[in-house]
C-alpha cells in the first residue's frame, strides 16, 4: 500500500515566524466569541490584527524586492503589536486566564523578535 502524497507547501510556510503567527491566528479565534456584550469592535480588531500577521509574512516573503519584503513584515510587526495591546485589554476584561494570556504574548513576543531582524535584513529567511 502506497502512502498518500503529502500536501505541498510554499515557501514561507516553512518560516518559524510563520508558524508562530499561525499559532496566535488560533489562539485569538478562540477566544474572540469571549469578549463581552458591547465588545464587538474589540474583537473584530483582534481578528483583522491576528490575521494581518500570517498575512503580511507570507506576502512579504513572496515580494521580490527587499524594500517591499520589508514593507509587509514591518506591517506584520505592527499587526503584532496591537494583537499584544488587544491582549492586554482581553486580560483585563476577563476574556483571557492566566495560560492563554502567556501563551499569546509568547506567541507574539517570538513573532516581533524574528519580524524585528526580518525587516532590518529582508533578504534572511530567519
Amino acid at each position: 500500500m502506497t502512502s498518500p502524497p503529502s500536501t505541498p507547501k510554499l515557501n514561507h510556510e516553512n518560516l518559524d515566524v510563520y508558524q508562530a503567527a499561525i499559532s496566535f491566528a488560533v489562539l485569538a479565534v478562540e477566544i474572540m466569541e469571549r469578549f463581552p456584550r458591547g465588545h464587538a469592535a474589540m474583537a473584530d480588531q483582534l481578528r483583522r490584527a491576528a490575521f494581518s500577521i500570517p498575512l503580511n509574512i507570507a506576502e512579504g516573503y513572496g515580494k521580490r524586492s527587499q524594500a517591499d519584503r520589508a514593507r509587509s513584515y514591518d506591517i506584520a510587526r505592527g499587526s503584532a503589536h496591537a494583537c499584544g495591546a488587544i491582549w492586554d485589554v482581553a486580560r483585563l476584561l476577563g476574556v483571557l486566564g492566566d495560560d492563554q494570556y502567556e501563551r499569546g504574548k509568547t506567541l507574539l513576543h517570538r513573532a516581533v523578535s524574528m519580524l524585528v531582524r526580518l525587516v532590518e535584513h529582508p533578504g534572511r529567511t530567519e
